[in-house]
Formats: structure tokens, C-alpha cells, sequence
């Protein structure tokens, strides 16, 4: 007998999905992938798939609590400098 996984929410989420999800278009979450500013994602059989705790993990870092706040670690979908490994979160290899 199949276990009935259908209350279960969804673990991973495409890229059109996952963008609905934060409220940006699909095509910023996609700039944000290219330069390496968005949230962690992953590769299953060629698709693009987001863990939904890595994008929420990926929001918190732009959390402030006023404007006099110093400004959250997200960065624009633009091109960067390499940021160090300890301000991205990332281990370097």
C-alpha cells in the first residue's frame, strides 16, 4: 500500500514557483542564480529546484528591524565582487 503524501506541502520548488513564493518575478530569481545572490538552489535530472528552508533561510539574511538598521546582507540580481565566504554563508572549496 502507497502512503498518501498528498497533505504533505511541497519540499522543493521550481523556479517560476519559488519566485511566487518570495514575490519577485521568475526571471529576477534567475538573475539572482547567474551572479550568485539568491538563495541556494539545486539540480535534479536538469531542473532547478529550491528547498523552500533555503529560501526562507536566504529572506532572513535581509532582515532588519528599522531603516536606521544597518542594511540586511541580500544583495541586488546584478554582477559583484567575490564577497568573502563568511558574509555569504558559504564555505569556500
Amino acid at each position: 500500500m502507497t502512503p498518501n503524501l498528498s497533505p504533505l506541502p511541497p519540499r522543493f520548488l521550481r523556479t517560476k514557483e519559488a519566485a511566487h513564493f518570495l514575490g519577485l518575478s521568475a526571471r529576477t530569481l534567475e538573475k539572482h542564480r547567474t551572479y550568485g545572490t539568491g538563495p541556494s538552489y539545486r539540480k535534479l535530472g536538469g531542473r532547478v529546484v529550491y528547498a523552500v528552508d533555503d529560501l526562507q533561510a536566504w529572506t532572513e539574511r535581509g532582515a532588519v528591524t528599522s531603516t536606521s538598521d544597518p542594511r540586511g546582507t541580500l544583495l541586488p540580481a546584478k554582477r559583484h565582487a567575490p564577497l568573502p565566504s563568511a558574509y555569504t554563508g558559504r564555505h569556500a572549496r
